[in-house]
C-alpha cells in the first residue's frame, strides 16, 4: 500500500506490473500501449491518486501547457461565457488555463512564476498602456486593431456589427434610433460602437440619438432608460444597446413602465450569445459569438507559441446578425 507521499510512476509500475516506461506511454496516450493495459494503468493510477508532475514535464517538453488569462471582470453575463469556451478550447488542445483578474503587471508576474507558455488579455486599453512586459512570450487580445497596440489581437468586427444592426432597421423603415452604451469609456471596443452607430444613422439619414449608460451591468441600462423615460416620452422606434447586460436592464425597465417589446419600441443588443433568447423578450442580436471569438484565441495563441514567436498577428472576425421577438419588420 503507497503512504502519504505523492504517487510516482514506480508506484504504478509496481501495483499494475509492469514497466517503468509502460506507464508512462499510457499515462500520455500512446498507441504502442495496448487499450486494455491503458485503461488498467489508468484505473491504477486514479485509484492511487496520482497527480503528474508538471515541473518534470516542462523539463522534458520546454512547455508548460498553461495558458494565462488576465480577465478585468467575471460579474457579466458575456465576459464569464467567454471564459468557459477558452476553456474548452484550451483544453481540448491539451493545455490549462490560469484565470487572473488582476491588474496587467500583477498578473503578468503571477505568470512568470507558474512560467505560462502564452497569455489572453481582455482588458485592451491597459494592455496598450502598459510596457513593461518582460515575458517574451505571446500575448493576445480581442477587440479593435490599431497600430497602437504591439500585441496580437483577435479583431470582432465591433463597426460592422453596430453597422449591421442600423441596416436592419433602415431596410424596415425605423425613422428614429437611439444608442444606449457607455460612452465616457476609454475602452476601445465601446468607442467603435459608439462611432459605427453614428456613422451609419448618417449614411442611412436616420434620426439619432446617444444616451450615456455610465457602465456596462444590468444596473446602467436599467437606470438609463428610466432616464430616458423621465426626459421624452416620446419614443425612439428602435434602441441598440451595447452590451447582453444593458440590453437585459433595458428590457426590464420598459416592462416596468408597461411598454410593449417590440409593439412600442424594437431593441437590438449587442453580444451574440445564446441568452439573448432567454431574456425575458428574446432579443435580436448581433456580433460574433463566443465559442468563435474563444477559439480564435486559442488556436491563435497556440499557433505563435508552436512556432516560438511572439510577433503581432491580427485574426478578424465578421458579425452576425440573429433576428428574434424584440424588433418589427416594418413600421
Amino acid at each position: 500500500m503507497v503512504g502519504h507521499m505523492a504517487v510516482t510512476i514506480k508506484d504504478i509500475a509496481k501495483v499494475a506490473n509492469v514497466s517503468y516506461s509502460t506507464v508512462s506511454k499510457a499515462l500520455n496516450d500512446s498507441p504502442l500501449v495496448k487499450p486494455i493495459t491503458k485503461e488498467k494503468i489508468i484505473k491504477i493510477a486514479e485509484e492511487l491518486g496520482y497527480q503528474p508532475n508538471f515541473a518534470a514535464q516542462r523539463l522534458v517538453q520546454k512547455k508548460s501547457k498553461t495558458i494565462g488569462v488576465i480577465w478585468p471582470t467575471l460579474e457579466r453575463i458575456a465576459p464569464a461565457a467567454i471564459i468557459s469556451k477558452i476553456n474548452e478550447h484550451a483544453k481540448h488542445n491539451e493545455y490549462n488555463i490560469l484565470l487572473s483578474i488582476d491588474e496587467i503587471e500583477i498578473s503578468l508576474q503571477q505568470f512568470q512564476r507558474f512560467q505560462v507558455d502564452g497569455v489572453i488579455a481582455f482588458d485592451e486599453q491597459a494592455m496598450t498602456d502598459f510596457t513593461g512586459n518582460h515575458l517574451n512570450i505571446p500575448i493576445i487580445a480581442y477587440g479593435v486593431n490599431s497600430p497602437q497596440k504591439n500585441f496580437s489581437i483577435v479583431d470582432v468586427d465591433y463597426e460592422g456589427a453596430i453597422s449591421q444592426a442600423v441596416q436592419f432597421f433602415s431596410e424596415r423603415k425605423y425613422k428614429r434610433l437611439a444608442f444606449i452604451g457607455d460612452t465616457d469609456s476609454r475602452d476601445d471596443r465601446q468607442l467603435a460602437k459608439l462611432n459605427s452607430f453614428i456613422h451609419a444613422t448618417e449614411k442611412f439619414e436616420i434620426d439619432h440619438s446617444v444616451f450615456n449608460s455610465k457602465g456596462l451591468d444590468w444596473i446602467n441600462g436599467y437606470n438609463c432608460i428610466q432616464e430616458i423615460l423621465e426626459e421624452d416620452t416620446n419614443l425612439p422606434d428602435g434602441v441598440i444597446c451595447s452590451s447582453y447586460d444593458i440590453t437585459s436592464g433595458v428590457i426590464r425597465g420598459l416592462q416596468e413602465k408597461n411598454i410593449h417589446i417590440p409593439r412600442d419600441i424594437s431593441i437590438i443588443g449587442y453580444d451574440n450569445i445564446p441568452q439573448m433568447s432567454n431574456l425575458e423578450v428574446p432579443v435580436t442580436s448581433v456580433g460574433v459569438s463566443n465559442d468563435s471569438i474563444a477559439q480564435s484565441l486559442v488556436n491563435t495563441l497556440i499557433m505563435q507559441i508552436d512556432k516560438g514567436t511572439n510577433e503581432k498577428m491580427v485574426y478578424s472576425l465578421r458579425s452576425s446578425l440573429v433576428v428574434r421577438e424584440s424588433t418589427r419588420n416594418d413600421i
